[in-house]
């Protein structure tokens, strides 16, 4: 019984981890094949590693606010639906604009996501430090 207690607490620590990541990956392969595809070279392999479905991208979602994880792990999720839905209105649609225009705008999405990234990241280690122990949130940022 007290084995399967540690085991439970050790699932839900990996757990917790994993999912912490995932958002993390998800940006890093969605920005890669975004600079690849511009250049011409287009992985498939990126393609299936980080194509996220809206049921896949709802449960992340849902994962970080059950979890009690704070809007720094949301920002990557929030980079990559933004990415994908530019990416899919381009495919289906079209905009009206170069490549050397599109990969720029891809750029520039990046840059403010890496900037709220690291405002909130800087903003909620702030807080945390001037709180007391007791007080301190039970999933912190890292």
């Amino acid at each position: 019984m007290a084995l399967e207690v540690k085991s439970r607490k050790r699932l839900h620590k990996v757990t917790i981890e994993v999912l912490k990541v995932i958002p993390m990956l998800l940006a890093l392969v969605s920005l890669l094949n975004s600079t690849l595809s511009y250049f011409g070279i287009d992985l498939m392999i990126l393609f299936y590693i980080g194509c996220t479905s809206l049921l896949s991208m709802a449960f992340l979602y849902l994962a970080s606010y059950c979890f009690g994880f704070c809007s720094y792990h949301r920002m990557f999720l929030h980079y990559v639906v933004v990415n994908d839905l530019l990416s899919i209105y381009d495919y289906h649609i079209g905009i009206p604009i170069s490549d050397v225009g599109l990969f720029l705008v891809h750029i520039m999405i990046t840059g403010l996501t890496l900037y709220l990234v690291l405002y909130l990241h800087i903003r909620h280690d702030k807080r945390i430090t001037e709180t007391s122990e007791e007080n301190r949130p039970r999933y912190r940022c890292r």
